[in-house]
């Protein structure tokens, strides 16, 4: 049940940001500043290129999770089809959710005063976003679900995530226009099974403390991975290719640099509970 209705939040979300960029990028057209319309002002088009650039992703892991589960609903999924729909569907859940309110907001920006007054029905959009992070799952406690399905699994998911990445990889990387990027999530990977080799089941206070960063690093891997394999079709237009370029320009493995920072030892934990209550009455004399 949790899988279909996670899956109904994915929709939702991607639904939410298309929508927004489609209304944006209309207005655009018609919206006049500094005396020449929004679109003919690059800054403006660099804008919503980024919020493009989030839906394209998006669109492509909630495809990616409908093709899996639809491959289990008709008893056709192999062992590893299972393992990808268990782990990718809360990363997809908690991942878009975030995306949706980020895009939703940004969004209406693009509309200016308008954008925030009721009368217009667009600040709906956002308000209505926010539940998209909390109904079946919050960020954190889908984070802690992915966490489980690794140790109730026995690694085997992250077997099936290495396993899949690499093999849409492979198309990607004979293009030379796409060459870098493969190059850069490959990396991301790597850092990724560093990662896991160094902490893994050895250190579960600090998995759990990373279990955020590991969530939004296989979100931003594997929805990499995804926009390169789409970028290899014989249809596939220059923008494709773009999307995918722009896509593993951000941080592919967040986990890697706060890892590196020391944020998922004893003491980080310790100064995070005292960051939050220092002042605070109601710890007062506890820490």
């Amino acid at each position: 049940m949790l899988t279909i209705t996670r899956i109904h939040n994915v929709i939702s979300a991607v639904a939410f940001m298309r929508r927004m960029i489609t209304m944006a990028r209309d207005y655009a057209t018609k919206r006049e500043a500094f005396g020449k319309s929004l679109k003919d002002h690059p800054l403006h088009m660099q804008t919503l290129a980024r919020m493009e650039v989030e839906v394209r992703g998006a669109f492509l892991l909630l495809m990616e999770v409908s093709r899996l589960l639809g491959l289990e609903e008709t008893n056709k999924a192999t062992e590893q089809d299972r393992h990808m729909l268990r782990v990718l569907t809360p990363v997809a859940k908690l991942y878009t959710g975030k995306q949706a309110i980020a895009v939703t907001s940004e969004g209406l920006e693009c509309f200016g005063g308008q954008g925030y007054m009721e009368d217009t029905g667009l600040p709906v959009f956002l308000r209505d976003a926010q539940v998209l992070t909390i109904w079946e799952g919050t960020t954190n406690i889908l984070s802690l679900d992915i966490l489980r399905s690794l140790v109730k699994s026995q690694g085997k998911v992250l077997d099936a995530f290495f396993s899949s990445a690499q093999a849409k990889l492979e198309a990607a990387v004979s293009l030379s226009e796409l060459k870098p990027s493969v190059e850069t999530v490959q990396s991301a990977l790597h850092k990724l099974g560093r990662f896991i080799q160094k902490t893994g089941s050895k250190d579960q206070a600090g998995m759990q403390l990373a279990a955020r960063d590991f969530a939004y690093t296989l979100a931003r891997i594997y929805g990499g991975v995804l926009l390169l394999e789409y970028a290899t079709r014989p249809s596939a237009s220059a923008t494709d290719t773009v999307a995918a370029q722009r896509w593993c320009h951000q941080e592919l493995c967040p986990i890697d640099r706060e890892e590196k920072n020391g944020s998922y030892n004893t003491e980080a934990a310790f100064l995070d509970l005292s960051l939050v209550y220092d002042g605070s009455p109601v710890l007062k004399g506890k820490l």
